[in-house]
């Protein structure tokens, strides 16, 4: 019998008592579908591996479509499932709100709001309305009485401005907003993950993991990480081989990449089909 919505979002919050988990990010049911099978505890959705695999570009999509498709993901295993939410769809706080009461009702277990703006110009929200922001998803959590974890995201690694006592001072300011998790996606060093870590304790911290090499689970478990996330990694790796052998078809004329393809018997037999 499923789990109910309610026991994985209990199971989701137990997860960040201690430990450390990886918390893979499929973009489908399918993909979403084989993780549940590999021995992972949780999810996480991945904006731009959701919104390649409709042929737009990062960002571009509606909250109404991102909605369904949490949905969709949130029905397809019985794993707690975190919603990669962008900034909340939205400028203003209220806004923003009524867009994670939306998310909520998905049946999602976590929700990540981050403080990019999307403008070059100004790539971050500004540090008061980017704390408002995060105070009225808390409220908009609360006031759904659902147990729905929120992830405070501070972006400014990956934006370029990779300031460290800036960057924790956002993300202490997200926590005392309400935040149960805290997140810098871009940190690397491991001075800069354990300084966050230390910061915002006794609140977990989830780090990106999103290219080869670096450092290993056990490592970064050691530093103090509760979860590790890998954003749209997972999508561009499949992206990465599709593309490989579409381009050796159009500019050599022979299929030689297909020999590093899965087989049919092991992917139809992951969803419950005949083998052939």
């Amino acid at each position: 019998m499923p789990l109910s919505i309610e026991q994985k979002r209990a199971n989701f919050r137990k997860l960040h008592d201690s430990g450390c988990f990886v918390i893979p990010n499929p973009w489908d049911v399918g993909s979403a579908k084989l993780l549940a099978g590999m021995g992972f505890k949780a999810l996480a959705s991945t904006s731009s591996g959701f919104a390649w695999s409709t042929g737009r570009p990062d960002n571009d999509l509606p909250v109404e479509q991102i909605c369904d498709h949490l949905k969709l993901l949130s029905e397809a295993t019985d794993l707690p499932v975190n919603a990669d939410f962008e900034a909340g769809f939205a400028d203003d706080p209220e806004t923003v709100a009524k867009n994670v009461t939306l998310g909520v009702a998905t049946g999602v277990a976590g929700i990540s709001i981050e403080d990019s703006t999307g403008d070059a110009g100004q790539p971050l929200y500004e540090f008061k309305l980017a704390v408002e922001r995060m105070r009225a998803s808390r409220a908009a959590i609360d006031a759904s009485k659902q147990n729905v974890m929120l992830v405070g995201r501070c972006e400014s690694y990956l934006i370029g401005r990779p300031d460290l006592k800036a960057t924790i001072e956002r993300l202490v300011a997200y926590a005392d907003a309400g935040a149960d998790c805290l997140y810098a996606p871009g940190i690397k060093s491991k001075g800069d993950i354990v300084a966050i870590v230390k910061a915002v304790a006794p609140k977990p911290v989830n780090l990106l993991v999103g290219a080869a090499g670096g450092a290993s689970v056990a490592e970064i478990a050691d530093m103090g990480v509760r979860r590790i996330s890998v954003g749209g990694a997972m999508a561009r790796a499949a992206w990465g081989g599709f593309l490989r052998a579409a381009r050796e078809i159009a500019e050599k004329g022979s299929f030689a990449e297909f020999a590093n393809a899965a087989t049919y018997a092991e992917i139809n037999g992951k969803f419950g089909g005949e083998t052939f």
